[in-house]
């Protein structure tokens, strides 16, 4: 049996495991806990592949995408040939999306060609001075730069295609990888009615990036739950003591424990507390301080991992349990409720066509209308932790996002559902507390579900 399929037999079986478990998970939580629910205690719990063993499997998914899927998008986005250029060192941010591992860097000038032929099929076409090898096949190898450009041009009259996309881009950083100076190469290779023929790739570029396969999808909820698990670990008394620890101690952990996992973060951690006293007004944008962990305090974390090419991007809240309590006070819970209820608010304006600004718009009705103090600023990811796509707004602009507010949501796309609330709580004589979340999750053309559940319940430290 071919690899692929032995590999793509695996992730639905893995698909069929991580549903069951959730369905068992969400089974247990009490009736009156938000859906989607899910608790977990490590990261220990999750099989995490070594260096090498995680070739086969990317470069699976990366061959599945190109055959099945980048069809589809130049046919969509009316591109005839798409052009990938890039030099070592100055590598196009896309160019790593594209390539088999392991692959640390373009050699010298690195060209990809992707030309679409009359049967729907694209050729994924190399001109280098060392082949890629499999997927591509290598149109031109060896000789000089100059022989190499010239080598590019040719090839592109041979094939005559009626729009060459490029990657140049106002407003879309990962569509804007050309350089200027190989840009003014190309042109110099081309006769003037090619010239005439190149258009921005920026709307591919995006769809390229946003757009999650199968087999994806089905190895996305294991690598989610790794970076809870991890949270889970360092929100607990295995990592804090109360007077001792401080937030950056536990931020630390997060980073060290990942790099013990041998999993790549993509910004560091950070931690956060909450106090009777800490100011958290309505208008504070981000409530909380750093120093030595207390008992009674509220923490908060932000994390963020990639493994097997696909990231994530994690907020969740912890209290401190003083000497005296069992559990945190009601009214924290309550708090955390009205998070989830934000949440759902914002995921059922999810539907397929609209815009970014008007999910947010709408979340934004139904929020005030219920008397929810909120922010959303909720983006794409995937390839990257902050993905092209729809953004929902911006935790520093809560009204329209040009470009990236308009582009329209798609089936099959990935979001880190971000924002906050913030709730008097009684317990500290009606203080605004701010509940940061931010979860996982992914869109399939009719509802948004977490890839690895969600945060309902309060990480306890005792």
């Amino acid at each position: 049996m071919h690899i692929r399929n032995i590999f793509l037999i695996a992730l639905a079986l893995a698909t069929l495991g991580v549903v069951a478990f959730g369905l068992s998970t969400l089974s247990s939580v009490q009736a009156d806990e938000p859906a989607q629910g899910r608790v977990i205690q490590n990261a220990t719990d999750f099989a995490i592949l070594p260096p090498r063993a995680r070739i086969a499997p990317e470069n699976e998914m990366l061959t599945d995408r190109l055959e099945n899927l980048l069809p589809q998008l130049m046919e969509e986005q009316d591109i005839d040939m798409w052009l990938v250029l890039n030099r070592e060192k100055a590598e196009d941010p896309i160019y790593f999306t594209l390539v088999p591992q392991p692959t640390f860097a373009a050699r010298r000038t690195t060209m990809l060609v992707f030309n679409r032929l009359e049967d729907g099929t694209v050729e994924r076409l190399t001109v280098n001075r060392y082949p890629l090898g499999a997927p591509y096949e290598a149109a031109w190898q060896g000789g000089s730069l100059d022989e190499q450009w010239q080598a590019l041009g040719e090839l592109i009259v041979s094939k005559d295609p009626r729009t060459i996309g490029i990657n140049v881009s106002r407003e879309w950083s990962a569509a804007d990888g050309l350089s200027s100076s190989l840009h003014t190469r190309l042109i110099e290779v081309l006769p003037d009615e090619y010239q005439e023929r190149i258009v921005s790739a920026e709307g591919l570029v995006v769809r390229w990036t946003e757009q999650r396969t199968d087999a994806e999808l089905a190895v996305y909820p294991h690598i989610v739950g790794i970076a809870r698990g991890v949270i889970a670990e360092g929100f607990s008394s295995r990592v804090i003591t109360p007077g001792v620890t401080t937030t950056d101690d536990v931020a630390w952990y997060f980073r060290e424990r990942f790099k013990e996992l041998q999993l790549p973060i993509w910004f560091m951690p950070y931690v956060t507390f909450q106090r009777p006293g800490v100011t958290c007004e309505e208008d504070t944008p981000f409530c909380g301080e750093s120093g030595v962990i207390q008992r009674g305090d509220l923490l908060h974390t932000d994390v963020g991992i990639c493994y097997l090419k696909l990231c994530t991007d994690t907020q969740e809240m912890a209290y401190v349990l003083k000497a005296d309590e069992d559990d945190i006070p009601q009214g924290f819970k309550d708090a955390l409720r009205t998070g989830n209820r934000w949440q759902d608010i914002l995921t059922g304006e999810f539907v397929t066509g609209r815009t970014g600004n008007e999910i947010l718009f709408a979340t934004h009705a139904k929020a005030e209308a219920e008397g929810i103090l909120s922010s959303t600023y909720t983006h794409p990811i995937g390839f990257y932790g902050h993905a092209p796509g729809p953004t929902i707004g911006m935790w520093d602009n809560q009204g329209e996002t040009p470009v990236q507010g308009d582009w329209r949501l798609y089936p099959n796309t990935a979001y880190a559902i971000e924002g906050n609330i913030k709730q008097a709580v009684p317990e500290w004589d009606n203080q605004l507390v701010q509940i940061m979340m931010e979860q996982s999750a992914y869109f399939d053309g009719e509802r948004v579900i977490y890839l690895a559940g969600r945060q309902t319940r309060w990480h306890l430290v005792r």
